[in-house]
């Protein structure tokens, strides 16, 4: 009796894309993209048609998603809980200079924005990722020697297993992943590649010697980068060891152990005894409780690079941390600028596996380049969905290798201050000698209002250097250079990111200089005052709203200005505004006295004819 070849396959018809999307208040181009199964070229083709150069990484807002999907015939409405506040027609935004209005994310990695769009009931609890920082020769690879050791020798601490880049260690049945990064630089580096890595902070300091530069600098990188600090205060058992001295240097640099009522915890231990370490661990392990870090293993996968290489029996080999979702064999990758098929997959012994989920580090073959440590990868469908995405990651770059780099300056705060995203003024600042930095700094903290911040992320003596310019990368801050150098590896690295660095000779003039920047990000005043006013003729009920025909009385009428409705006299509807204006069926910015026009109110649940929109103008009046 024959049988069918069970490998043959039934060609199914591909399905249907899709006509209708919700889509959030701001949305990426690439994710849009994505939901309406449209190439992001033919959205950016779009966008360059109204004069936009839009990459695939841009954030536009709903009604710039609205044109798009209407160019391509696609309907893009609202969540449900906002239904009713949406417009039933939109016209295109437009600004002073006629562009569409752009979203600027907020500043969480790529990996965070992913996972907050999980499904909460999807979320399961992950193992941390630990970082160890510290000064050199304070102990850090001999902790991590020592708990390797252990592992392997099957004692209390179990399990650990090591691979280039990462390594993995059980503790009481719940595991810790552990970065092994060669120092606080490349911590940071993967920080302003847009990489959130890392969970908790290892910072080792030597009991006998204290917080020294590299210490400080590991302090700032890692609340540059938010994460948890512990420190392990490591040989304690030496005889000149001052572990009090240790505590109050801690102190002085925002760290307040907990054994002085603060929040840091602080671990004695003797990494070369291993006396300690299952404490260390062990608060390690309390930390995760309490944070909760969790991930979706069912999740759109997604992780970080750790580390890379061109092995040459091998090929490409890559460290790789999952951190949402589950990777296998067999899945197709994009990372960065590069992509391929998992041919085979290690876990940190060295062992073949066929899949791995969230916190868990893996070494995989299949890599067509050497991607860059820090690079995000993804999975996608298919080879031929990662060869499309590269693509257009390598024209995207092209574009931006073309377009001059943005500046990290005073003036751009001024506009992010606007903007309202930030009310810090970040400051890295070098100076040539103590007596000096200790002026500067404190001249520098005194220049404080109630809704601007200084923040001192740094302070050192000696030129800038290209360590500064990455932690100002990853923190958007500006570099101030008192009577020093600057490294020309940092100049060259700043000139390529767009960081400003601002150098001094005479002390007033700086503190003028940020003065003027704190003034400039004082948060304006204004006022609402009476532009203009419509009598309502006749209303014209739409699905999600009410179009009102009116006649512009005096004054004018302008689109998106603040309004109110009145009603013989009386306030009837506050706090509304002018949605959308039209003449005829053309969107206009500004009716004057005397015209017809079409006016829809972000609130027309109780307007009726004969009501009289009052239309007003928002004016700083300080």
């Amino acid at each position: 009796m024959a049988t069918k070849n069970p490998t043959k396959k039934v060609k199914e018809a591909a399905p249907a894309r899709p006509t209708e999307v919700v889509v959030e208040e701001y949305i990426t181009v690439r994710d849009l993209a994505t939901l309406i199964e449209r190439s992001p070229i033919d959205l950016i083709k779009i966008l360059m048609q109204f004069g936009i150069m839009a990459p695939i990484t841009h954030s536009i807002d709903h009604d710039t998603a609205v044109i798009l999907g209407e160019e391509l015939g696609v309907t893009v409405n609202w969540p449900e809980t906002e239904e009713e506040e949406a417009e039933e027609f939109v016209a295109l935004e437009e600004g002073e200079e006629g562009e569409v209005r752009l979203h600027k994310p907020e500043r969480k990695s790529y990996v965070e924005q992913v996972i907050d769009k999980e499904r909460e009931a999807d979320l399961e609890e992950r193992p941390p990722v630990v970082a160890v920082l510290g000064h050199v020769d304070h102990g850090k690879t001999t902790l991590l020697d020592y708990i390797r050791k252990t592992d392997v020798a099957g004692g209390e601490a179990g399990g650990i297993t090591q691979r280039t880049g990462a390594y993995q260690v059980t503790v009481n049945d719940q595991k810790i992943t552990f970065l092994d990064t060669p120092g606080h630089e490349a911590f940071t580096s993967m920080r302003a590649r847009g990489a959130q890595v890392t969970d908790i902070v290892v910072l080792v300091v030597a009991a006998d010697d204290g917080v020294m530069p590299q210490t400080k600098e590991a302090i700032n990188h890692a609340k540059a980068a938010g994460v948890q600090i512990i420190v392990a205060l490591n040989k304690v058992d030496k005889n000149n060891a001052n572990p009090d001295r240790v505590m109050e240097e801690l102190a002085n640099e925002g760290l307040q152990p907990e054994a002085w009522g603060g929040e840091t915890i602080v671990v004695p231990v003797v990494a070369l005894t291993g006396q300690g370490v299952d404490e260390l661990l062990e608060n390690i392990l309390v930390v995760a409780e309490l944070e909760q870090y969790k991930a979706n293993p069912g999740g759109h996968c997604l992780g970080t690079v750790i580390e890379a290489e061109l092995d040459k029996y091998r090929g490409v080999t890559a460290t790789l941390l999952v951190q949402n979702g589950t990777l296998k064999q067999g899945d197709s990758i994009v990372v960065g600028r590069t992509w391929g098929r998992i041919k085979a997959m290690f876990d940190p012994e060295g062992e073949t596996i066929k899949s791995a989920g969230p916190s868990a580090p893996v070494t995989i073959l299949g890599l067509n380049e050497v991607p860059e440590a820090g690079e995000i990868f993804e999975r996608v469908k298919n080879d031929r969905e990662a060869k499309r995405v590269v693509e257009e990651r390598v024209a995207d770059a092209a574009r931006a290798a073309q377009a001059p780099a943005k500046r990290m300056s005073l003036e751009d705060l001024f506009a992010r201050i606007d903007a309202g995203e930030t009310k810090t003024l970040n400051l890295i600042v070098r100076a040539d000698m103590q007596g000096t930095l200790e002026p500067v700094v404190n001249s520098l903290e005194e220049i404080k209002n109630e809704e601007v911040e200084i923040d001192v992320l740094q302070a050192a003596i000696g030129d800038i250097s290209e360590s500064d310019v990455m932690l100002a990368e990853a923190s958007d801050a500006i570099i101030i250079g008192f009577s020093v150098g600057v490294d020309k590896a940092a100049a060259v690295r700043a000139e390529q990111s767009g960081i400003e660095i601002r150098r001094y000779n005479i002390i007033y003039k700086m503190i003028e200089d940020v003065e003027d920047a704190i003034n400039g990000m004082l948060e304006p005043v204004y006022e609402n005052f009476v532009i203009g006013h419509a009598e309502v003729l006749k209303l014209f009920k739409l699905r999600r709203g009410m179009i009102a025909g009116c006649m512009v009385q005096d004054g004018a009428i302008k689109r998106n200005a603040p309004a109110r409705v009145l009603r013989n006299g009386e306030l009837v509807i506050d706090n509304t505004k002018v949605d959308t204006l039209r003449r005829f069926e053309e969107d206009v910015a500004e009716v004057r006295t005397g015209y017809e026009c079409g006016i829809k109110l972000a609130d027309s649940r109780d307007l009726q004819e004969g009501d009289v929109i009052e239309v007003m103008e928002q004016r700083r009046v300080r």
